[in-house]
């Protein structure tokens, strides 16, 4: 799993460095043809994170439960964010990747409630929820980039 865990910081990775180099405006800016914005699928990506590995698993979320009621799949976008929840959110890019490594090397998921994505991809086991997440935050940061660059143009 290591190589799944690597996997997973290099996409968060990717995701802080578009949140911290891109203007507020830019992040809440829903461009043409899109339904969100840049910082909904970021912070999706956090609460599906939780939802997929912790909540599936029986476990307590590790972050505020707001963070899932606000972007969990099939809510809207906030407009009226604060930087000091962008801030927040930067810092919990990189603390959930850290503790999923943590509670996972802890044997913190033993149960796992089977759950089949609309991906249409079945998650058995905890191992499947983490290697199923990469791929899901890793389509969140394609359409990141697809919305900076109808944002920003095709210089980005």
């Amino acid at each position: 799993m290591n190589y799944h865990f690597q996997a997973h910081r290099q996409v968060r990775r990717n995701l802080l460095e578009i949140l911290q180099n891109t203007s507020q405006k830019d992040l809440m800016l829903i461009p043409d043809g899109f339904n969100n914005n840049i910082y909904w699928n970021i912070a999706h990506t956090v609460a599906t994170q939780q939802l997929l590995c912790y909540y599936l698993s029986g476990n307590p979320f590790r972050i505020d439960k707001y963070w899932i009621e606000t972007y969990k799949k099939g809510t809207l976008p906030n407009l009226n964010v604060q930087q000091s929840e962008v801030d927040d959110l930067a810092f919990l890019l990189t603390e959930t990747s850290k503790i999923l490594m943590k509670d996972y090397d802890a044997d913190f998921f033993a149960d796992y409630t089977s759950y089949t994505t609309s991906f249409g991809l079945d998650l058995k086991n905890i191992q499947d929820a983490i290697i199923f997440n990469n791929m899901h935050e890793s389509l969140h940061f394609g359409y990141v980039m697809a919305q900076k660059r109808a944002i920003l143009g095709e210089g980005f």
